[in-house]
């Protein structure tokens, strides 16, 4: 006979929880895993702004259509995609820790 206590019988819940943890947590350690080659791989594309230090303390500044029209140049993308690969690599690491505690509460 089919009970409703059955549902919460803690030893249902603990074996989801026992094989569904360890796998979520290798899943999570591969997305940071690739997010952060692909965030080192953009970093590493970018163009190198130096100059643009300087000139804020010089005063010198150019205006070109280049530089008004930055939003969808090459550096921008890789920008955004570098910002999105932090976002990724903290949550995934905040996931990552918080399943430790719940595989430590047990």
């Amino acid at each position: 006979m089919f009970n409703v206590s059955m549902l919460l019988d803690d030893a249902l819940v603990s074996d989801f929880w026992a094989s569904f943890l360890p796998i979520f947590r290798y899943v999570m350690f591969g997305i940071i895993i690739a997010c952060a080659i692909v965030m080192i791989i953009t970093t590493l594309m970018q163009a190198n702004d130096s100059s643009k230090s300087l000139d804020a303390f010089t005063g010198a500044s150019q205006e070109s259509y280049y530089s008004q029209n930055k939003g969808a140049s090459r550096d921008s993308i890789l920008k955004r995609i570098t910002i999105a690969m932090g976002i990724i690599i903290f949550i995934c690491i905040i996931l990552f820790f918080v399943s430790e505690i719940f595989i430590g509460v047990k």
